[in-house]
This record gives structure tokens, C-alpha cells and sequence, in this order.
């Protein structure tokens, strides 16, 4: 499989959840009792060791180091997403997942529902996918779609009709931890396609600040900006928490809710009792097409 940076990005939140899942349940961040299971051997055998409290304590200070509360960060836009994807006043017709990477959700959901998922990411992830949910589960589930397609130059909406999706169905899309590595043009014209959804569809997604991305502020984390905003950079995309309302507006969606450092230390970390803070570099919004 030729080497694809940006694909590879995939194994460290699904690393990162399944270490959570060692946690007591009360104090888990996230819970994903299927991360470890659609990992590669190498970090199955990390998750194992880190059962171990004091292991679990030294990888979340190594990730600390790389960008103070990132760790925290990472596990608390999972829980987001899962609670509002499974919020029962809301009712969907279908469910995408763009950039799924080895994200679980499809097949959490497949256990108690038929209700199709959509796993929208480059061939590179969509072939190491079908490969893990085989080894995990034996099988692909009949309601989970993998669809390999680009998101910096396909057309989203007819890959995924070549896969049965129906564009009159009220939708939720899913796009966590994917628009910091598309171009500016992608994401605008990711967004411009998803307008084309159903009226009532659902958008949540994860985005790194504009500042972060051009530098004027590191938040502590200079060896992550170094990393993925070096002199190859990985991340492109950046956007004003203060300006979010506007621009999803120019594209048609409605802001419902943002929610950053704050709302995680309030609502997901303060209960566990876990003395961590969560970083400020990226933030999750969750839209509506009206």
C-alpha cells in the first residue's frame, strides 16, 4: 500500500479511545469497547499494556508534552459526537461518516439498528478498514457502506449515490478530525455539496483554529505545530470559533452549537474527577440545513 501521511493519522484517536476504555466506566472520557479490536497488532499490543494504570498515566503525559490537553480533547469530541448522533429527539434516515477512518460508530450502531451508515475515506483507509472490521467482526455489516473517495477532488454526493445513498433522507454527517487536512477550496466545496442534502440533515465537525494553523498562537503545543505545519504541512484549514456562525450561513447551515475547552472540562471531565484540561487548538460544531 503506497505511504499516504495523512491516511496514516487514522490509528491515534482510535488508539486513544481504546486506552479509555480501560478506565472505570466512571471515569472514562469516552467509551468505545470496539477501538482496541480495529486496531493493527502493534498498537493492540499498547492497548493491552496500557490496562495498567501507570502505563495508561505515562502515555497521557507523552501526548501532554506533544500538546497540553490534547489527550483530553480528542476522547471528549468523540463523546460529543456519539451523544448527539444517538440523542433520541432527533431521528435520521441515514448516517456519513467523512474521513471514518477506524472509527467504530457504524458498527456500535449495527448492533442494535439497520440504519445505514456511510464510511466515506481514501482508498488507502477503506481498504485497512474492510480488512479490520473483517478480522473483528468477521464480516461487514449489511447497513455500513465503504465508500473510497477523495474529499480534496471527488464529488461526494455522487459517490456516495453510487452507493446507494438518497439525498432526500435526512442525513447526519459526521467530520471529525478531517477539515484541517483539506485545502481551503476543499472544505468550501465540501460544504457547498452538502447543502445538497435533505432540509432538516445534521452536520458535526471538528476544526483547528485559524491561528493555530498560521501560527500566531502554539497554545503550548509548538512540537505538534512543528509536526503537522512544518515545511511539509499536513493540516491546511483553519477557522475563527467567532466568525463560525457566518460562514456556515454562507453555505446554507445553521449553527446550532460550538463547543470547546469550557464545555468538555464543564460537562465531560469534571465528573470523572480526572484532573486534566482540554486543549484550545480545535473546536466541534454541530449545523443544521434548515
Amino acid at each position: 500500500m503506497p505511504r499516504n501521511d495523512a491516511a496514516r493519522t487514522a490509528f491515534g484517536p482510535m488508539a486513544l479511545a481504546a486506552i479509555e476504555h480501560h478506565e472505570p466506566p466512571a471515569r472514562r472520557l469516552v467509551d468505545d469497547d470496539l477501538a482496541a479490536a480495529f486496531l493493527p497488532a502493534h498498537l493492540r499490543a499498547v492497548v493491552a499494556a496500557a490496562r495498567f494504570a501507570p502505563v495508561r498515566a505515562a502515555l497521557i503525559r507523552a501526548s501532554d508534552r506533544v500538546a497540553p490537553g490534547l489527550w483530553a480533547s480528542i476522547a471528549c469530541r468523540k463523546r460529543f459526537i456519539d451523544e448527539r448522533l444517538s440523542d433520541p429527539l432527533h431521528e435520521f434516515d441515514a448516517t456519513v461518516i467523512l474521513g471514518a477512518g477506524l472509527d467504530t460508530r457504524a458498527y456500535r450502531i449495527a448492533r442494535h439498528s439497520r440504519l445505514p451508515v456511510f464510511e466515506v475515506d481514501q482508498q488507502a483507509n477503506i481498504e485497512r478498514k474492510a480488512a479490520a472490521v473483517r478480522r473483528a467482526l468477521g464480516e461487514i455489516p449489511p447497513s455500513v457502506r465503504l465508500v473510497p473517495a477523495d474529499l480534496e477532488h471527488d464529488d461526494l454526493l455522487a459517490a456516495l449515490a453510487a452507493h446507494g445513498f438518497d439525498p432526500t433522507r435526512r442525513t447526519f454527517f459526521i467530520c471529525e478530525g478531517v477539515t484541517q487536512y483539506l485545502r481551503p477550496p476543499a472544505v468550501t466545496s465540501l460544504f457547498e455539496q452538502l447543502r445538497g442534502a435533505a432540509p432538516g440533515s445534521r452536520l458535526i465537525f471538528s476544526h483547528v483554529r485559524q491561528d493555530f494553523i498560521d501560527g500566531t498562537n502554539r497554545y503550548d503545543a509548538q512540537s505538534l505545530h512543528k509536526r503537522f505545519l512544518g515545511p511539509e504541512p499536513l493540516w491546511h484549514y483553519g477557522l475563527d470559533p467567532e466568525r463560525l456562525h457566518d460562514h456556515l450561513a454562507e453555505h446554507g447551515w445553521r449553527l446550532i452549537e460550538q463547543v470547546g475547552p469550557g464545555y468538555y472540562r464543564d460537562t465531560y471531565i469534571r465528573p470523572t474527577g480526572r484532573a486534566m484540561t482540554a486543549s484550545g487548538i480545535e473546536w466541534m460544531a454541530h449545523a443544521e440545513l434548515p
